[in-house]
């Protein structure tokens, strides 16, 4: 009898690992649809009590943290299996094709986020997969296939942009979702294109 409260101890943390995991999944579930759904809401979909998540996470505030920083780790885990060797132009295709979808997810998480803790936090949570485009974007620099006329910065922010902006028009049927991936990557592969050398005089 005297193991029972020791094999107690694990078996409480393990029981709260699966309420916090079923509590974060649903606040990216339901975040994603609605940047302002509330905490009843959220816990409902974990099928959680009030006070059971308030346990676990003390404010929105830390709960809509928690749901971005761990839709970016999902995001970030499957696209570092996207190949970005050889021409970085047709990297960076491969690479917007397989972001704009977890782009589309994350966009109403940041909104959420935004709302609720400080800018320079959001940034930061943002910084794995912003790293991964400037990185390539850089890389097709150095190559002379793309611009060198405006900042790295601008370039991986426009690009950014453009994912939000299509994640956006897909969410509201302004763009087919068969379409987006063909649109975002027509749109930024022009904007990042580098100008035709002019003839020489």
């Amino acid at each position: 009898m005297a193991g029972m409260p020791g094999a107690a101890g694990p078996r409480r943390r393990a029981d709260a690992e699966r309420s916090i995991a079923r509590i974060v999944a649903a606040a990216r579930e339901t975040l994603s649809r609605d940047p302002n759904t509330g905490i009843d809401d959220i816990a409902k979909a974990a099928g959680v009590g009030r006070m059971t998540l308030y346990g676990h996470f003390r404010t929105r505030a830390d709960l809509v943290e928690a749901a971005l920083a761990d839709a970016l780790r999902a995001g970030d885990e499957a696209l570092s299996a996207v190949d970005l060797t050889g021409d970085p132009r047709n990297a960076l295709s491969r690479l917007l094709e397989s972001s704009w979808t977890l782009v589309a997810e994350s966009a109403a998480l940041s909104t959420a986020a935004q709302d609720v803790l400080p800018a320079g936090r959001v940034r930061e949570l943002h910084a794995a997969p912003a790293q991964r485009m400037e990185e390539l974007i850089r890389r097709g620099q150095d190559e002379g296939v793309f611009r060198t006329d405006l900042p790295l910065t601008w370039l991986v922010n426009v690009v950014h942009y453009v994912l939000q902006g299509a994640a956006e028009e897909n969410r509201t049927g302004r763009l087919k979702t068969k379409e987006t991936a063909r649109v975002v990557t027509a749109t930024v592969q022009s904007i990042l294109a580098a100008p035709p050398a002019r003839a020489a005089l």
